[in-house]
């Protein structure tokens, strides 16, 4: 009866001792400075709607608080949906994380085709190939195209690890636009 006692108030105390740890660490996760001014946050983003015009390029770069890609069609496009997780090829529904570096995976679907109207390719990856080289790079490990089908064009960009992430619309260069992909370094100072 008396071990039965002490094992329910051991319990008890460990029960309240997690609870507590679980309520501190996001109240001191957030009296922390944003890393470089950043508040991005890491859930999914989406806007715009589907576009004809197609993917011409995929560049990425470094910079001081974040790697960057950038995709660049050959026409005015507004629509993404970008987010952690799984990504599957367009059409075949193929998980990409067997062929994907890196320690999380955002899901890239851009709302426009890697193809013309006559359905010839318009940039030089299958499925399944890396479409950038990000050696060196602090946070970006992979970027793979998943294909496109029926407008959609997805790839599947490896990050070092779930990280704040923002993803905007640039028009330009002339006619051109750009759909913009940022992922932090880090979380906070």
């Amino acid at each position: 009866m008396r071990i039965r006692r002490t094992m329910a108030a051991l319990v008890v105390a460990l029960t309240a001792l997690l609870a507590g740890a679980a309520t501190a660490a996001p109240s001191t996760a957030a009296t922390g400075a944003p890393y470089c001014g950043i508040t991005w946050g890491s859930g999914g983003k989406a806007a715009g709607k589907l576009s004809s015009a197609p993917l011409g390029a995929v560049r990425t770069g470094r910079h001081d608080c974040y790697d960057r890609v950038v995709f660049e069609f050959n026409g005015k496009v507004t629509g993404y949906a970008v987010g952690y997780g799984e990504t599957y090829t367009e059409g075949e529904g193929q998980a990409l994380s067997p062929y994907t570096a890196g320690g999380a995976l955002l899901r890239v679907s851009l709302r426009a085709p890697a193809y013309d109207d006559r359905h010839a390719a318009t940039v030089p990856y299958r499925v399944g190939d890396h479409a950038a080289n990000v050696l060196r790079y602090r946070t970006l490990r992979d970027v793979v195209f998943g294909g496109s089908f029926e407008g959609y064009t997805t790839f599947a960009v490896g990050v070092r690890a779930r990280l704040p992430f923002r993803v905007f619309v640039l028009a330009g260069p002339g006619t051109h636009s750009r759909i913009v992909l940022d992922v932090a370094h880090q979380w906070q100072q």
